[in-house]
């Protein structure tokens, strides 16, 4: 072979690994879903959109300032943000108080989170710093072993790694308020609250006792004030909640996060319809039925918004990405599945060896369950647009376009 024919062969397989390895949106519910893309690059763009609650339910009046939430044993798990040293067992499906468990030796000064690993449960009072000059910051550590018998925390100090003055500014001006965080089985992640820049910065931490430095990773351009997050981690999301300066809330999804990349992760702002809720608390027990909370709000006499406990499904945003989103499993449906597009029947190649279907629209929502029959489906009923084709048993998983 000579050199000239080498070169073009060299050429040839560098494009074919750039081709196989292509960046782009893997999201199929973002406008700019790139099906070609086989990594995802954070780039997904969403359409605005809002979410009602399934139902609200009241809190008992000791849950007035509630700020944190979690999901554990059938329960949920919360606290007040001042003075109150208690964490208070919720029933989820009628918001009752089942149980209050108080923490011995510990100082409420702003609790603000509660996260959760495998073995501990851990109170974020890291709060209470609009000024920028708290020098306590502390995440408290309970075993979850001992909880509800003989209940003892250890103490986690920390500091920020780029704050170095002190001094303190007007109030709602620092970078350093916080009112959210997670754990992994690694380290606490931590998500700041900034009034003036409307963003958050990410930080991580040691989530061993004593004292440690929280390294900034990242910022990201939230546009409102962080105040609560929960983590999935079999789904690889980070959901957080906050609200505007007018007290909009809304939710804002991370997924897709591969360790800590969150520039390449699908970042998805999604508006609730609460006008004048202060959502503080967030949890999920499946990464789709999301609780949130609200603390007391009143102003003057024309708004006065009290405690309450809200279920959201939020399937709709999230299941594409759940359940047919795999590494390997999406096709073109050039020769296996066609036409692509098709505008009336959809045929299927005899190697698939497969009966029936399940169809899902861009969103995730199942829209229609089909037998195949001599070899194709009938699908004229269907609207334009993208679709997902589930073969059963096999649960491949093939895009589609309706035109």
């Amino acid at each position: 072979m000579n050199s000239f024919k080498l070169i073009l062969l060299l050429f040839a397989l560098i494009f074919q690994n750039k081709s196989f390895a292509q960046k782009g949106c893997t999201d199929p519910s973002a406008s700019n879903f790139n099906i070609q893309a086989k990594e995802n690059d954070g780039s997904c763009i969403y359409t605005n959109s809002s979410i009602n609650p399934l139902k609200s339910l009241n809190l008992s009046s000791e849950l007035n300032e509630t700020s944190g939430l979690i999901f554990w044993n059938q329960s949920l798990l919360s606290h007040n943000d001042d003075n109150d040293t208690k964490i208070h067992s919720i029933n989820p499906e009628n918001g009752n108080t089942i149980q209050k468990t108080n923490i011995k030796g510990v100082q409420n000064i702003d609790w603000e989170d509660i996260a959760q690993d495998s073995f501990y449960f851990y109170l974020g009072d890291f709060g209470n710093n609009v000024a920028g000059n708290r020098t306590n910051l502390r995440i408290y550590k309970i075993k979850k072993d001992s909880f509800k018998q003989n209940v003892v925390a250890d103490t986690i100090h920390f500091s920020y790694s780029n704050q170095t003055n002190f001094n303190g500014l007007p109030n709602n001006e620092t970078d350093f308020d916080c009112e959210a965080f997670i754990v992994t089985e690694r380290e606490i992640i931590l998500f700041t609250k900034q009034w003036t820049s409307q963003k958050t910065s990410i930080y991580v931490l040691n989530k061993e006792k004593g004292r440690h430095v929280a390294q900034l990773i990242n910022t990201l351009n939230v546009n409102g004030l962080i105040t609560g997050a929960t983590f999935i981690p079999s789904k690889k999301t980070i959901a957080l909640c906050g609200y505007s300066k007018t007290l909009q809330p809304f939710f804002y999804l991370i997924y897709d996060l591969k360790d800590t990349a969150f520039t390449k992760a699908n970042k998805r702002k999604i508006e609730i319809s609460l006008p004048f809720h202060q959502i503080e608390g967030i949890a999920s027990q499946n990464g789709l039925l999301f609780y949130v909370s609200n603390e007391t709000y009143s102003f003057s006499t024309l708004i006065n918004t009290p405690q309450k406990l809200h279920h959201f499904d939020l399937s709709p945003f999230l299941l594409s990405y759940y359940n047919l989103v795999t590494e390997n499993n999406i096709k073109q449906g050039k020769t296996l599945v066609y036409p692509n597009p098709f505008t009336e029947f959809l045929y299927f190649d005899k190697k698939l060896e497969t009966t029936s279907v399940l169809i899902y629209n861009h969103l995730g929502l199942l829209v229609k369950k089909a037998t195949i029959y001599n070899s194709l489906i009938d699908l004229k009923e269907l609207q334009k647009g993208w679709y997902f084709i589930v073969l059963e048993p096999t649960k491949e998983v093939y895009k589609i376009l309706k035109q």
